[in-house]
């Protein structure tokens, strides 16, 4: 599923070991978003055996984040070789994609802890497009941090982007809460429960790909 693609800020200053497991940080975050959205579709079509092999693989594709933060930390401690405000730029974008792919996991907890319950499919429906829609706000997320030195211009542009789709996640969990009060009478308590960490977990994603988007900002203004 990771796929190699240069990244142009990451070129022009890949001196050091650090920079190159950060650019791998980068991807296998990304890779959690898509990997829930799988999972969702499978779980709304009642499919929970493939559902959970995208969890597993969910799971596994997350500790490598977090293997490869505490690797890039260990190396841009090192890093003589780096400019001192890169090195900080990118610990701090290292720490919010680390949260993102934090997020998403638990968000599969909370899919795998509800697999073969009886759900509306109205509500299933919501969790799908609130995926598809954090998979959109994470690939913007990340064509607006390809272009960083590129075209820090267009990199702002992304950025923006990725607030308004942001908003509509937003919105979307807040009509799913909406839904509580319709189906909420035939419903199990802990199942209501754990569904409303569900889609808190996913509207928390968004929040760190809008977050990370605002920091991107500031990076390409620099540029």
């Amino acid at each position: 599923m990771t796929e190699k693609k240069s990244y142009d800020w990451f070129e022009q200053r890949r001196k050091t070991r650090g920079l190159e497991l950060a650019h791998e940080q980068i991807i296998k975050a990304f890779d959690t978003v898509i990997l829930l959205q799988k999972a969702t579709k499978c779980f709304s079509e009642k499919n929970f055996v493939e559902a959970k092999k995208y969890i597993e693989t969910l799971y596994k594709a997350e500790e490598e984040v977090d293997q490869l933060r505490t690797n890039t930390f260990m190396e841009l401690s090192k890093g003589a070789a780096l400019v001192s405000d890169y090195r900080e730029d990118l610990l701090h974008l290292v720490k919010r994609l680390d949260t993102l792919a934090d997020h998403t996991k638990d968000a599969a907890r909370c899919l795998e802890m509800l697999s073969e319950t009886e759900i509306p499919q109205e509500l299933t429906e919501k969790i799908v497009f609130m995926t598809s829609k954090l998979v959109e706000t994470a690939q913007t997320l990340r064509c607006s941090i390809e272009k960083i030195s590129s075209a820090p211009n267009e990199a702002i542009k992304e950025a923006e982007k990725v607030g308004e789709i942001e908003h509509a996640i937003d919105v979307e969990y807040l009509r799913t809460k909406g839904l509580f009060i319709k189906y909420g009478i035939n419903m199990n308590c802990g199942v209501m429960v754990i569904f409303d960490d569900l889609i808190e977990f996913i509207e928390q994603a968004a929040d760190m790909c809008a977050d990370t988007a605002d920091y991107i900002q500031i990076l390409s203004s620099r540029e």
